[in-house]
């Protein structure tokens, strides 16, 4: 089975500030361009031989910065995006916890029982996540695969190839910019939330 890179994309004035980007479409700032000049330089030494990436603007510039300097090709896949947040989407948490705050709680404490109002499910993420994994895989089951990703769908790959407790999906700190190769096997890729 081949190996898999976890990318997530650089910074965005939206993470500084607290606004909960989902699928709306922020560009990287000045900080986040350069920590995908960084990965440049860190992932120089064993480079993917493949990116997919989500085809917001915050990955897809972190994706081409590296294409452009490793010479990868680069593939848009949609079922790699963030979670879809709804009415969240474009918020600041203060906004979102002052108009949605029994809601609001109950994702922070137990996000697989909330959908953000008109935004997805996790189950809803984890089907297409996973939906896109398998397909890439079994494609590129040769190569090394480098997915410039987001926070909630790196969560849920961790989940499943790392065997990490779902309830990591609202926990788990990932830096932006932050990357791990991970190996894969179809042994470790059934976990689900119970």
């Amino acid at each position: 089975m081949p190996s898999i890179i976890l990318i997530r994309h650089g910074e965005t004035d939206w993470n500084i500030k607290g606004r909960y980007q989902g699928q709306a479409d922020p560009p990287l700032n000045s900080q986040g361009l350069l920590q995908a000049q960084n990965l440049v330089q860190e992932l120089i030494v064993s480079p993917p031989d493949i990116l997919y990436t989500s085809p917001l603007l915050r990955t897809r510039q972190t994706a081409d910065i590296l294409n452009n300097s490793l010479h990868i090709q680069v593939v848009d896949e949609p079922r790699l995006m963030e979670i879809h947040q709804g009415d969240w989407q474009t918020r600041l948490r203060s906004e979102i916890e002052t108009l949605y705050p029994e809601l609001f709680s109950k994702w922070e404490t137990d996000p697989w029982k909330v959908t953000p109002p008109g935004g997805e499910h996790l189950s809803e993420v984890q089907s297409r996540v996973y939906s896109a994994i398998d397909e890439i895989t079994s494609n590129e089951s040769r190569k090394k695969i480098g997915l410039v990703t987001h926070r909630i769908p790196i969560a849920l790959i961790k989940v499943r190839y790392q065997n990490m407790d779902p309830d990591i999906v609202r926990t788990i700190h990932l830096p932006n910019a932050y990357w791990e190769e991970i190996s894969i096997s179809s042994s470790n890729g059934n976990k689900k939330p119970n």
